[in-house]
């Protein structure tokens, strides 16, 4: 569905998602490939190791990421590829700063730097197994498990204490919360397909059982913290962590899943997808602090169809129906648990890649409606709550050209009529959704001479206005960036500079008001982000 970005995915930003920018980091990475003679043997190395800091005073932004692979194919028809990961993570959590009475700079710290931390342990391991039996029938195997350990500290503005009469009032009060959690996934797709031609049809099918397994276990602290003057302010002040537990529990969700999906080409014109999915999923959830236990069990059969027509002169128009079934994990802060999502969607459109143009276009025209809908707590930023129904509507339009003399352009706008459709907010639009958005970049790649390998690339972005919550009482301002990049190749080796936000602009990326406060708070928006890399194959 529409997230914030404009694009059609079921992704909601949440304060800890958000917690990674960086605007004054030191990053050194590097990527690595080679194979044996033979080629049996291949593997890559990528790594990263970051010292940074965010805008914010105190601010941690240190990150090291090692991820190792390993291939093995031993004829054309067999591959084994294990792939792993580690990531160790030293952040800092986003602040939430007051905006009416006068606001506070950028680089203002409202936390406490001995007590606020955003500290996470990733790691990963997994394989994807193919094997070609002859020449119709194909098996897959694709394994993950991963685990991750978060300690979550933050304590962050409440209210102005001398309330919204006293302007000249400069003290907040500050709110305690915490996560320490253990979340582990593990899944596993098998799938097997059989190709074949009859007659003027070559048709593609594929059909699978798959298996995932999520798991959290970890309990959440709140209260109140000590006051803040931010005229001068005492960062010194001991901090105890909360007493309140509010939630302590082990949630797991299992989802086994059945599908099929046929894919035939007709006369070398005619496109035809058809798909199926059935889905069973147990969500069980132990309250070691209450009587929040449950074991919900839910199921679903969705489809999706499509077909589109190859025109010879490279032009495709297209429709088509798909239906969705999302688990969500975790609960509200009022120990309530997520339901699934569920979505319908309906699209239209073409795509048109000229045969005497290096370039494409594609534009179309969507429908889609989807059910609880995960958003932001309209009484804690660092929570979610479900809505109803959210029904999107919208056009959506990208175009990219190579023009002559090495120089190349893609563009993109984003037209989003949402609302909400069913809820305590409908009629509303949702929160952080803006209405338009636009990109436009243009790259320039030196091919001879000198400079030859040398790029140069400059881009602008707009994000609309918004609201900050789903009653519509928060306006948030639409903004442009500007961003720019520097690449070299030479030998294999390639150094990259990328920056975004270029000038540093100053604007919100979201405003809340809390359904107990009515101070209003705002989250910042990413400064400017300078980072750099190295990369190497061989």
């Amino acid at each position: 569905m529409p997230s914030p970005s404009g694009r059609r995915t079921s992704r909601f930003m949440t304060a800890s998602s958000a917690m990674a920018a960086s605007t004054r980091s030191r990053p050194g990475s590097m990527s690595a490939a080679r194979s044996n003679d033979a080629g049996v043997w291949s593997y890559r190395l990528t790594g990263l190791v970051r010292n940074g800091e965010i805008e914010t005073d105190y601010s941690r932004n240190d990150r090291i990421f090692v991820a190792p692979a390993l291939k093995w194919q031993p004829d054309a028809q067999t591959s084994l590829t294990i792939l792993a990961n580690y990531q160790w993570d030293r952040l800092t959590p986003i602040q939430f700063l007051p905006a009416q009475y006068g606001n506070l700079p950028r680089n203002f710290f409202a936390g406490s730097p001995d007590f606020d931390r955003f500290d996470a342990n990733h790691g990963s391991i997994g394989y994807q197994f193919s094997h070609e039996f002859d020449d119709h029938w194909t098996v897959r195997q694709n394994l993950r498990y991963s685990r991750q350990e978060t300690d979550y500290r933050q304590l962050y503005y409440g209210e102005w204490l001398g309330g919204p009469d006293m302007i000249n009032d400069h003290t907040m009060s500050r709110t305690l919360f915490t996560v320490d959690e253990t979340a582990s996934l593990f899944n596993v797709d098998n799938q097997a397909e059989y190709k074949a031609t009859f007659g003027a049809v070559e048709n593609k099918l594929l059909f699978g059982l798959d298996y995932n397994r999520q798991s959290v276990d970890g309990q959440n602290g709140y209260g109140e913290g000590p006051p803040l003057d931010t005229l001068n302010p005492d960062y010194s002040i001991p901090v105890t962590p909360p007493g309140l537990i509010i939630a302590d529990r082990v949630q797991t969700i299992g989802q086994i899943g059945l599908y099929a999906q046929n894919q035939s080409k007709i006369a070398d014109h005619w496109v035809l997808t058809l798909g199926v999915r059935q889905a069973w999923v147990d969500n069980t959830n132990q309250d070691r602090i209450g009587t929040g236990s449950y074991d919900q069990k839910d199921h679903a059969f969705t489809g999706n169809v499509g077909i589109g027509y190859l025109f010879d002169n490279g032009l495709t128009p297209y429709a088509g129906y798909a239906e969705s079934f999302t688990t969500n994990i975790g609960q509200t802060l009022a120990n309530v648990p997520f339901q699934p999502s569920k979505g319908k969607q309906y699209e239209v459109g073409v795509k048109y890649e000229p045969t005497f143009f290096p370039g494409y276009l594609t534009a179309s025209l969507f429908d889609l409606r989807k059910t609880n809908v995960l958003t932001t707590d309209p009484s804690n930023p660092l929570g979610q709550v479900q809505t109803g129904e959210v029904r999107h509507r919208g056009l959506e339009i990208e175009a990219t050209a190579d023009l002559a003399f090495g120089l190349s352009t893609t563009a993109a706008y984003t037209y989003l009529d949402a609302e909400i459709a069913k809820g305590d907010d409908a009629g509303n639009r949702p929160a952080r959704v803006p209405e338009h958005q636009a990109s436009l970049w243009a790259n320039y790649e030196v091919g001879s001479g000198v400079l030859e390998g040398l790029s140069l690339g400059a881009g602008v972005r707009y994000i609309g206005a918004s609201f900050g919550d789903n009653t519509n009482t928060v306006n948030v301002p639409g903004h442009t960036l500007v961003d720019a990049a520097l690449r070299y190749k030479k030998n294999g080796w390639q150094a990259a500079l990328n920056v975004s936000n270029l000038f540093d602009k100053t604007y919100y990326s979201t405003c809340y008001e809390s359904g107990s406060n009515p101070d209003l708070s705002c989250i910042y928006g990413e400064g400017r982000v300078i980072k750099g890399s190295l990369s190497m194959k061989f």
